[in-house]
Formats: structure tokens, sequence, C-alpha cells
């Protein structure tokens, strides 16, 4: 039980670092005036490189630890209590007040974190033989439907003009729930590359975390971006969460092939996945006016 809260924290600390370092960010770059040269003027300023480090190292790092304790089935959900900070932190920014509505969404988002935390619906990887044969063909079936659905997406993104931002977004969503999972795979076979112990299938499977993790992250970063240039980020932005929320779910059961040991751990989860997109819709519009600040 120590494990799991310590996951637990790790988790909501690793999401608060990723939005707080992007705060930082974007709190330079709205003070860097058009005349100067751009990003020879963010490098010199230590409050963005402190929130670019915050955002890609130290949260990054928070968010694999987290693995460890807890697995990938709850950390997407705990970590987007960092959207709370992103909202007060564009408040600063942008200078203006939280929106009752905001308000809301922050309380909804403070209450599902709770119901994630009851469930423990945790995954214990170290105890897990990641490259059991079961496991190893539920996780290539997972990676597939993943990246078929993300490849429809895209297809179907150039066929339906109307549509376009939303299938973006959602291709968006299926790459970066794919780079969640892999985290965890990764993390059950790193200590024996790095300690040189590992068998053929480790270093294998090490090389496919290492490729699916960047070629994902670049992919899932390039595909929200284009969903931006054609609709309103405030509705990509949550819309985007629906696959990475919904597909950790997805893990515990179908790909771990976990059981809880009671129906309440699966109502929790529900319930809070629930909550947590809908606090994503409420909160999204100053995510938007965060990402406006180039």
């Amino acid at each position: 039980m120590e494990g799991y809260i310590t996951g637990v924290f790790l988790a909501i600390i690793a999401g608060s670092i990723n939005n707080i370092g992007l705060v930082l960010q974007k709190k330079v770059v709205n003070e860097v005036s058009e005349e100067a040269k751009f990003f020879r003027s963010l490098v010199k300023k230590p409050l963005w490189i402190t929130g670019l480090l915050m955002e890609l190292i130290i949260g990054s790092v928070f968010f694999m630890i987290a693995q460890i304790y807890i697995g990938p089935a709850l950390i997407p959900g705990l970590m987007a209590f960092g959207l709370i900070f992103l909202a007060i932190g564009s408040v600063k920014i942008v200078g203006e007040t939280l929106k009752k509505v905001e308000i809301i969404g922050i309380i909804i988002m403070i209450f599902a974190i709770f119901l994630l935390g009851l469930s423990e619906l945790s995954i214990d990887i170290e105890s897990i033989d990641i490259l059991a044969f079961d496991l190893v063909i539920n996780m290539t079936i997972f990676t597939i439907a993943l990246f078929l659905g993300s490849f429809i997406c895209e297809i179907l993104q150039r066929k339906i003009e109307k549509l376009k931002g939303i299938l973006l977004a959602i291709s968006s969503g299926f790459q970066f729930s794919l780079t969640n999972f892999w985290i965890a795979p990764l993390m059950a076979v790193i200590s024996h590359i790095f300690g040189g112990t590992a068998t053929l299938g480790e270093i294998f499977l090490f090389i496919a975390c290492t490729v699916i993790l960047i070629g994902g992250s670049i992919f899932g970063i390039m595909k929200i971006q284009q969903s931006f240039q054609v609709a309103n980020a405030s509705r990509m932005i949550p819309i985007q969460q629906v696959p990475i929320q919904i597909t950790p779910v997805i893990v515990y059961f179908f790909v771990f092939t976990l059981t809880p040991p009671t129906i309440f751990p699966i109502i929790y989860v529900g319930i809070g996945v629930s909550l947590i997109l809908l606090s994503s819709f409420l909160l999204a519009k100053r995510q938007e006016k965060l990402e406006a600040i180039k």
C-alpha cells in the first residue's frame, strides 16, 4: 500500500511539474519583444531554461519512477491534475481571473483524482514477466490497434474536411496513449540493459520501446499542432485526452489481463475518467490561451 501511495503522488507531481514548466516557458515567451531574436533571447533566460527542464526532464523522471510503483493504468489520469496549475498559471500570464466554470473544473478534477487514487488499479511491473508469450501478444495487438486507429484517423481527416481537426486530435491521442504505455515495458528492462545482464528478448524489447516512444511523441505533437491549425484548440485539447484517458483501462483489463478484487475500483475509475474528461473541457479555454503565446 505504501508503494501504491508513493506511485500516486509521483504521478501527480509529474503532471504538476510538466505543466508548471510549460507555464514558466510561456511566461518568458510572452515577455520577449517582437524585435528581439526569438530563440536566442529565450536560451538566455534562466526561467525559460528552468521551465524546459521541468517539462522535458524533471517531470519525465517522476513519470518513469511512478511507472515502477503503479504501472501505466492510472498515471495518465493522475497526471491530468497538472491542468489545475496550467489554468492558474495562465491567469497570471494572460492577466485575467478564473471564471466560475473554471473553478468548477478545478474542483471536479480534484475529486476525479481522489477517485482514481481510491481505485488502486495499479500494475506491479517488476513482478510481471514482461516477455511472457501471452503478454507480448497482447502488447503487440494493443500497439497495432492504436497505430491502426491513428492511421484510419489520418486517412479520414483528408477526406472529411468538417471533421479534420477532431480526427487529427484523436490521432494525436492514440500516439500519446502508445508512449504512455510503452514507458512501462521500458522501465521493466532498462536496469538489465544498462547492467549488462539483458537477454536477447530484453534487448529487442528495449529497441522497440525506444522506437515507439520517440516516433509516437514526434507524431503525436505534429498531429495536435495540425489540429490547432484547422480547429479551436479549446475543443481539440480535451478531444485528444479521450483516448489518452480511456486506453489505460484497456491496458489493465485486456493487455495485462488483471482483475480487481471487487467492482468498486472499476466504478471509481469509470467515474474518475469521465470527470477528468469533463474537467478538461472546462479548463481547455485556459490552455488554449496559453498555447496561443508563441
